[in-house]
């Protein structure tokens, strides 16, 4: 009895394990589901996202990817890596110019665009203007041209309103980001040595790659060219710089007719900031002037090193304050070579006005 009782109970214990078994099988995972989930409608698109759109459809077909090769070396790569440099450029006019940072192009080489269909284009170099971080590319020929971005000004900017870039970071072509106009009236140096002055600074990202890249406006306007960026790593810290569209819209018409642009200068040698910040003086101090230069003829005296005494002192060009180098030199640009400038110079206690004419320094 006891035996057929065990056997009975061991059978019974089989069959429930079997069944808690085949039920624990046979429960719906619900991360498992035999069909695709319902796609949820969304809203329309609101005002803001598509006027981003629309900007990016209007101008990319105009933003190019540029690759120059470096003369010694057949690699192409990113911008600042192995033999060649990769930038962005952008059509300008209906002539087939296109406007792109001097850096890009620098090293010489062979130079091919990309557009944004995808077709390759070999371009000749028109000219360069490395005080300005611009240059200028002619395409050989293209199937069909994209219309040229359109003209803005950046004399009527504010800090604050929208900016979009277009480019090809690290490569990466038709890329588009967003920001707002940081701060204006920057001042950037270039590898030329010289200042460019009203630069733009924006936190929209700006990537190696970028250099050469439109920077645009809430209505798609060209109002700068993205040239450089501030960041420790040598990527996107939210500091980046466009040479402003008024600069660029003077000195571009100046390098398609001659291939260069003059540097406007007076012939004098300044002290440079630190000096005059060490002896509390507001103004461009002036070192020597080159002999037979305008500055001379003018009368402008440098520092005396016999005695020591500092020479003249520039405080204003057509009754604007010269606080530093850069006030000069941008009033020089705007006047150009061939005009004259009128200078406000102090010379110890006194001060006079003294009309100087403004040479090519660099034909001079």
């Amino acid at each position: 009895m006891n035996r057929r009782y065990a056997i009975a109970a061991a059978a019974f214990a089989a069959l429930l394990l079997a069944v808690t078994a085949a039920k624990v099988l046979h429960v719906p995972v619900p991360w498992a589901a035999p069909t695709a989930r319902a796609v949820e409608q969304r809203g329309p698109l609101s005002d803001g996202e598509k006027a981003t759109i629309e900007i990016f459809e209007r101008v990319s077909p105009s933003v190019v990817q540029v690759a120059a090769k470096s003369a010694a070396s057949p690699l192409m790569g990113e911008e600042g890596q192995g033999g060649g440099a990769s930038g962005t450029g952008f059509v300008w006019d209906r002539d087939g110019h296109l406007v792109t940072n001097n850096h890009v192009i620098a090293n010489g080489g062979e130079i091919a665009v990309r557009f944004a269909s995808g077709e390759v284009a070999k371009v000749d170099l028109v000219g360069t203007a490395p005080n300005y971080d611009l240059a200028v590319l002619r395409i050989r020929s293209v199937r069909q041209l994209p219309p040229p971005i359109a003209l803005g000004s950046s004399s009527d900017l504010k800090v604050g309103q929208s900016a979009f870039a277009i480019g090809n970071p690290f490569g990466l072509d038709q890329s588009m980001t967003s920001g707002i106009i940081s701060a204006l009236k920057r001042r950037l140096p270039t590898h030329a040595g010289r200042e460019i002055a009203n630069v733009i600074q924006t936190d929209a990202a700006i990537n190696p790659g970028n250099s050469g890249g439109p920077l645009l406006d809430s209505a798609g306007r060209l109002i700068g060219v993205t040239t450089a960026i501030i960041s420790p790593s040598g990527s996107n810290a939210g500091i980046g710089f466009a040479v402003p569209v008024d600069v660029v819209n003077r000195i571009v018409p100046e390098l398609i007719r001659s291939g260069r642009v003059p540097t406007p200068g007076i012939g004098i040698v300044a002290a440079g900031e630190d000096v005059s910040t060490r002896l509390g003086v507001e103004g461009v101090i002036v070192v020597r002037t080159a002999p037979g230069s305008p500055a001379e003829r003018a009368g402008i005296r440098g520092v005396n090193f016999s005695t020591g005494a500092v020479g003249d002192i520039i405080t204003a060009a057509e009754g604007k304050p010269v606080r530093r180098l850069s006030d000069l030199t941008d009033a020089l640009e705007q006047a150009g070579a061939g005009k004259t400038v009128r200078l406000t110079v102090k010379r110890g206690s006194d001060s006079r006005d003294v009309n100087v004419g403004i040479v090519d320094i660099d034909r001079s």
